[in-house]
């Protein structure tokens, strides 16, 4: 058990070690980031809304008999 406990302490120790070698983003490279995710996001969801669209209206067209 007290090997467990070792291992844990280990652990938690290298995991605050890598955290000091972590350098953060700026306020611009954030920024920057924060746009891109949310460009993705706006043209993924246009993206998708169209397609919906399309696959409703070809379904709708074969339900018609058409």
């Amino acid at each position: 058990m007290k090997k467990f406990f070792e291992r844990v302490v280990g652990y938690f120790t290298e995991v605050k070690g890598e955290a000091r070698r972590v350098t953060w983003p700026g306020k611009h490279e954030l920024y920057d980031s924060t746009l891109v995710v949310i460009a993705f996001i706006i043209i993924l969801a246009v993206t998708t809304l169209t397609c919906d669209w399309v696959i409703g209206k070809f379904i709708s067209l074969v339900h018609a008999g058409v």
